[in-house]
Protein backbone atom coordinates (compact mmCIF):
# COMPACT_ATOMS: atom_id res chain seq x y z
CA UNK A 1 0.00 0.00 0.00
CA UNK A 2 1.21 3.11 -0.75
CA UNK A 3 1.26 6.28 1.75
CA UNK A 4 0.91 9.84 0.38
CA UNK A 5 2.78 12.46 1.85
CA UNK A 6 0.53 14.50 4.23
CA UNK A 7 1.77 17.88 2.06
CA UNK A 8 0.15 16.38 -1.17
CA UNK A 9 -2.80 15.35 0.91
CA UNK A 10 -2.89 19.27 2.48
CA UNK A 11 -2.29 20.74 -0.99
CA UNK A 12 -5.45 18.55 -2.85
CA UNK A 13 -7.41 20.04 -0.12
CA UNK A 14 -6.24 23.33 -0.40
CA UNK A 15 -6.79 23.17 -4.39
CA UNK A 16 -10.67 21.53 -4.02
CA UNK A 17 -11.56 24.58 -1.22
CA UNK A 18 -10.07 27.01 -3.94
CA UNK A 19 -12.01 25.89 -6.69
CA UNK A 20 -15.20 25.90 -4.80
CA UNK A 21 -14.27 29.34 -3.67
CA UNK A 22 -14.23 30.62 -6.91
CA UNK A 23 -18.44 29.35 -7.92
CA UNK A 24 -20.97 31.72 -9.18
CA UNK A 25 -21.80 32.67 -5.31
CA UNK A 26 -20.33 36.24 -4.90
CA UNK A 27 -20.68 39.13 -2.18
CA UNK A 28 -20.72 42.26 -2.28
CA UNK A 29 -23.02 44.20 -5.37
CA UNK A 30 -23.48 47.25 -7.36
CA UNK A 31 -23.57 51.03 -5.57
CA UNK A 32 -26.92 51.60 -4.69
CA UNK A 33 -28.46 54.89 -5.91
CA UNK A 34 -31.29 56.62 -3.51
CA UNK A 35 -33.13 57.64 -7.48
CA UNK A 36 -34.76 55.00 -8.47
CA UNK A 37 -33.36 54.73 -12.62
CA UNK A 38 -36.80 54.67 -15.33
CA UNK A 39 -36.83 53.92 -18.70
CA UNK A 40 -39.10 53.09 -21.87
CA UNK A 41 -38.97 51.15 -24.56
CA UNK A 42 -40.86 50.24 -27.49
CA UNK A 43 -40.71 46.97 -29.22
CA UNK A 44 -38.59 44.25 -28.24
CA UNK A 45 -38.96 40.59 -27.28
CA UNK A 46 -40.10 39.64 -24.08
CA UNK A 47 -38.00 38.92 -21.28
CA UNK A 48 -38.88 37.75 -17.30
CA UNK A 49 -39.74 40.69 -15.65
CA UNK A 50 -36.94 42.60 -13.44
CA UNK A 51 -38.86 44.23 -10.28
CA UNK A 52 -37.41 47.50 -11.77
CA UNK A 53 -36.27 48.48 -15.08
CA UNK A 54 -33.11 48.11 -16.29
CA UNK A 55 -31.13 50.03 -18.68
CA UNK A 56 -26.97 49.41 -19.42
CA UNK A 57 -24.11 49.79 -22.09
CA UNK A 58 -21.97 46.81 -22.25
CA UNK A 59 -18.55 47.23 -24.22
CA UNK A 60 -16.90 44.66 -24.71
CA UNK A 61 -13.48 44.21 -26.30
CA UNK A 62 -12.27 40.76 -27.90
CA UNK A 63 -8.51 41.26 -26.84
CA UNK A 64 -7.43 41.47 -30.44
CA UNK A 65 -8.31 44.63 -31.13
CA UNK A 66 -12.42 44.51 -31.76
CA UNK A 67 -14.36 46.02 -28.94
CA UNK A 68 -18.29 46.36 -29.34
CA UNK A 69 -21.07 48.41 -27.28
CA UNK A 70 -24.63 47.20 -26.81
CA UNK A 71 -27.50 48.93 -25.26
CA UNK A 72 -29.92 47.14 -23.11
CA UNK A 73 -33.39 47.41 -21.73
CA UNK A 74 -35.36 45.39 -19.45
CA UNK A 75 -38.55 46.84 -18.51
CA UNK A 76 -40.66 46.37 -15.48
CA UNK A 77 -43.18 44.47 -17.84
CA UNK A 78 -40.76 42.40 -19.25
CA UNK A 79 -39.97 43.82 -22.70
CA UNK A 80 -36.29 43.28 -23.73
CA UNK A 81 -34.76 45.84 -26.26
CA UNK A 82 -31.31 48.04 -27.39
CA UNK A 83 -28.75 46.99 -29.99
CA UNK A 84 -27.65 44.00 -28.00
CA UNK A 85 -27.44 40.96 -30.33
CA UNK A 86 -30.12 39.47 -28.08
CA UNK A 87 -31.70 41.22 -25.70
CA UNK A 88 -34.01 38.71 -24.32
CA UNK A 89 -31.28 36.52 -23.51
CA UNK A 90 -29.22 38.95 -21.76
CA UNK A 91 -31.92 39.90 -19.58
CA UNK A 92 -33.12 36.66 -18.79
CA UNK A 93 -29.71 36.00 -17.38
CA UNK A 94 -29.54 39.00 -15.50
CA UNK A 95 -32.66 38.17 -13.85
CA UNK A 96 -31.88 34.69 -13.02
CA UNK A 97 -28.95 36.30 -10.91
CA UNK A 98 -29.19 37.52 -7.51
CA UNK A 99 -26.03 39.70 -7.88
CA UNK A 100 -24.90 40.06 -11.22
CA UNK A 101 -22.53 43.08 -10.94
CA UNK A 102 -20.58 42.23 -7.58
CA UNK A 103 -16.77 41.70 -7.45
CA UNK A 104 -15.35 39.22 -5.95
CA UNK A 105 -14.41 39.26 -2.42
CA UNK A 106 -10.62 40.76 -2.16
CA UNK A 107 -9.97 37.59 0.00
CA UNK A 108 -10.96 35.17 -2.09
CA UNK A 109 -9.12 31.89 -3.13
CA UNK A 110 -9.37 31.69 -7.05
CA UNK A 111 -7.31 29.42 -9.61
CA UNK A 112 -4.54 30.70 -11.44
CA UNK A 113 -6.76 30.03 -15.00
CA UNK A 114 -6.31 32.41 -17.63
CA UNK A 115 -9.18 32.36 -19.80
CA UNK A 116 -8.40 34.80 -22.22
CA UNK A 117 -7.56 38.47 -22.66
CA UNK A 118 -11.38 39.70 -23.20
CA UNK A 119 -12.82 42.85 -21.00
CA UNK A 120 -15.93 44.49 -20.39
CA UNK A 121 -17.48 47.33 -18.65
CA UNK A 122 -21.04 47.79 -17.79
CA UNK A 123 -23.09 50.77 -16.62
CA UNK A 124 -26.02 51.66 -16.11
CA UNK A 125 -28.77 50.93 -13.37
CA UNK A 126 -29.85 47.30 -12.38
CA UNK A 127 -32.88 47.24 -10.28
CA UNK A 128 -32.94 50.83 -9.60
CA UNK A 129 -29.25 50.37 -8.54
CA UNK A 130 -26.16 52.14 -10.29
CA UNK A 131 -23.94 49.54 -12.02
CA UNK A 132 -20.48 50.13 -13.10
CA UNK A 133 -18.83 46.93 -13.15
CA UNK A 134 -15.69 45.09 -15.00
CA UNK A 135 -15.15 41.85 -16.04
CA UNK A 136 -12.54 39.67 -17.49
CA UNK A 137 -11.22 36.28 -17.75
CA UNK A 138 -7.99 36.69 -15.88
CA UNK A 139 -8.71 33.70 -13.16
CA UNK A 140 -11.24 31.12 -12.06
CA UNK A 141 -13.06 33.63 -9.84
CA UNK A 142 -13.46 35.96 -12.56
CA UNK A 143 -14.38 33.61 -15.54
CA UNK A 144 -16.92 32.23 -13.29
CA UNK A 145 -18.20 36.07 -12.69
CA UNK A 146 -18.23 36.23 -17.01
CA UNK A 147 -19.72 32.80 -17.29
CA UNK A 148 -22.53 33.72 -15.33
CA UNK A 149 -23.34 37.05 -17.54
CA UNK A 150 -22.47 35.27 -20.52
CA UNK A 151 -25.65 36.01 -22.31
CA UNK A 152 -24.54 39.76 -21.65
CA UNK A 153 -20.89 39.54 -22.57
CA UNK A 154 -20.62 37.14 -25.12
CA UNK A 155 -23.78 36.87 -27.05
CA UNK A 156 -24.46 34.10 -28.95
CA UNK A 157 -21.05 32.15 -27.57
CA UNK A 158 -23.09 30.01 -25.66
CA UNK A 159 -22.74 29.72 -21.63
CA UNK A 160 -19.25 29.36 -21.11
CA UNK A 161 -18.31 32.38 -23.30
CA UNK A 162 -15.50 32.90 -25.22
CA UNK A 163 -12.98 29.96 -25.90
CA UNK A 164 -9.55 30.21 -23.32
CA UNK A 165 -6.37 31.33 -24.48
CA UNK A 166 -4.88 28.19 -26.08
CA UNK A 167 -8.31 26.37 -26.15
CA UNK A 168 -8.01 23.06 -29.39
CA UNK A 169 -10.44 24.76 -32.30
Amino acid sequence: MRRRAPGAVALAALLLAGGAACGEQQAGGPTVSSTPSTSSTSGGATAPAPAEPTSLTVTVDDGAGSTSTWTLTCAADGTASGNHPDPAAACAALAAASEPFAPVPPDTACTEVYGGPQRATVTGTWAGQDVDAEFSRTDGCQIARWNALAALLSPGAGTAGPEPLGAPS
